[in-house]
């Protein structure tokens, strides 16, 4: 039987939750409101659903310091900055994935590993031109048909953004293959979009990889 994680309520909707899909705060030595993205800053938390604008409304309407029950100096740009930091994350992830050997580079490279490797997700810098992704996802229909509609597509990242996770000049199609570094790429991509509103449906970071079609070569702290 499963662990239960506990839930936690939003500050914002109060609604409860898992933890897993909300962004826990902390106040720091000089009661400024920290956010503590992997839960483990000392210090009594409260707790936002993990959305850029629900964390909007909660700095616009000092619901910070009515929770901590004192003084909360949360900055006008908290919402972004989180966003920037989970944005820097999926780039470090993508880097870490890199380096256990499961991206593929290049056009040719992607289109060919569309039809012999165990790929999980494709991956196009934001300004990659449209033929190319055309091409790349007709290529994907042959193996998956009906099922292309859930295979994880990643647009998000520039090609400056590309090139330094990934250690390679001019990055603008990659590929990600199943393997060690892919599940925690895909799991930081997904809360990216829940947070920015663009992955509403699939924002429970524990999903992840495992909820799309793998592609094979055959086919206790409360809040008051």
């Amino acid at each position: 039987m499963g662990r239960h994680e506990p839930e936690r309520t939003c500050i914002v909707t109060r609604a409860a939750q898992p933890a897993a899909g909300l962004i826990r705060f902390v106040l720091g030595p000089d009661r400024q409101v920290v956010p503590d993205l992997k839960h483990k800053l000392p210090g009594r938390g409260v707790w936002v659903t993990a959305r850029s604008d629900l964390v909007h409304e909660a700095v616009k309407r000092r619901l910070f310091a009515r929770a901590f029950k004192t003084e909360a100096r949360a900055p006008e740009t908290l919402a972004a900055d989180i966003g920037e930091f989970m944005r820097a994350d999926l780039r470090q992830s993508l880097s870490l994935a890199n380096k256990a050997g499961a991206v593929i580079t290049g056009f040719e490279k992607v289109e060919a590993a569309l039809a012999e490797k165990p790929i999980v997700a494709l991956i196009h810098a934001a300004e990659a031109a449209e033929d190319g992704r055309r091409k790349l996802q007709g290529q994907l229909r042959k193996r998956l048909g009906d099922a292309i509609s859930s295979f994880p597509v990643v647009q998000e990242l520039s090609n400056d953004e590309l090139s330094l996770a990934l250690g390679r000049s001019h990055v603008i199609h990659a590929a990600l293959v199943a393997g060690a570094g892919s599940d925690g790429f895909l799991n930081r991509w997904h809360r990216y979009r829940a947070y920015c509103g663009s992955d509403a449906d699939q924002a429970d970071p524990d999903h992840g990889a495992g909820a799309h079609t793998n592609m094979e070569p055959d086919g206790s702290e409360r809040n008051e």
